[in-house]
């Protein structure tokens, strides 16, 4: 079983360097492959209440033979529930899907600008926090003006903005932001879900020069970069490949290679996006 190193984040709390993703699977699927990671050594799982998973992964959670305290669960708010009351409502139906006492890190999956309503979910998530239902709060897909609203008008910034991050959208000015706000990089389509990077001839000569396949090396390129990447895999054989990427280290050229691709978007621009 591989051992995962743990990131602090600005509120004290630790969070595994890497991570389960879980979307697009259904309950019956991710009860299946949490159960299979955690059993492999991931003890961090991320969800979202419109991944419609959230009751599967809890099962998986209630039936590993681990501390509770040992594992680490993110789920998200969605855009539908933005707002105070709404987002305090939402929680208490994803603890409950979930079945757990308290959540690890809650997440607001996207901003939603046009709505307008993410400051008072924020709020509602600080209370949460306070409150001690939630651990960590934090956001996703947020732009780093949508983060300097936050600590404006509340005084508190995220732990976690997790963010499309892939050697195709390498992110370096938000990557940059967050480093100098303490705020960690959690990845999403980490291996660039859809896309042919892994087919990459580049990729793979980067990979060879290490014994590894190209995922583990792409991955390796996340967590050199200071970012958490949270790969989805349902397959037990890709999730312990996923997870052995503690042992090497690309350097200086390697890193470039894998970043010096032509840059573009897979998913949802932050500025209009809107998913609820």
């Amino acid at each position: 079983m591989t051992s995962v190193p743990s990131r602090t984040l600005n509120d004290g709390t630790t969070i595994p360097a890497l991570g389960l993703g879980t979307w697009p699977m259904d309950d019956a699927e991710a009860e299946r492959a949490v159960g299979t990671a955690l059993e492999t050594g991931y003890r961090l799982v991320d969800t979202a209440a419109n991944y419609r998973n959230e009751t599967g992964v809890g099962r998986a959670v209630a039936a590993a033979d681990l501390p509770r305290e040992e594992i680490v669960v993110t789920t998200k708010l969605p855009g539908r529930h933005h707002g105070y009351e709404e987002t305090l409502a939402s929680f208490e139906e994803s603890r409950t899907r979930l079945g757990l006492e308290y959540v690890d890190l809650y997440l607001i999956h996207w901003p939603l600008p046009r709505v307008d309503r993410y400051v008072d979910s924020w709020r509602a998530m600080i209370k949460l926090r306070e409150d001690g239902l939630v651990r960590s709060i934090g956001v996703s897909n947020f732009t780093a003006a949508h983060i300097e609203r936050l600590e404006k008008e509340t005084g508190v910034l995220p732990s976690v903005n997790q963010i499309e991050l892939h050697p195709f959208f390498p992110q370096e000015e938000l990557r940059a932001y967050h480093a100098d706000k303490g705020v960690v990089t959690e990845s999403w389509s980490p291996l660039g879900r859809g896309s042919a990077l892994l087919d990459d001839l580049a990729v793979a000569a980067v990979a060879q020069a290490h014994g590894v396949t190209p995922a583990q090396a792409v991955l390796r390129w996340h967590l050199q970069l200071g970012a958490l990447p949270v790969p989805k895999s349902s397959d037990p054989v890709r999730q312990r490949a996923n997870l052995d990427v503690f042992g090497f280290e690309l350097d200086a050229a390697q890193m470039r290679t894998l970043g010096d691709r032509a840059h573009r978007r897979i998913g949802g621009d932050p500025e209009v996006h809107e998913e609820f």
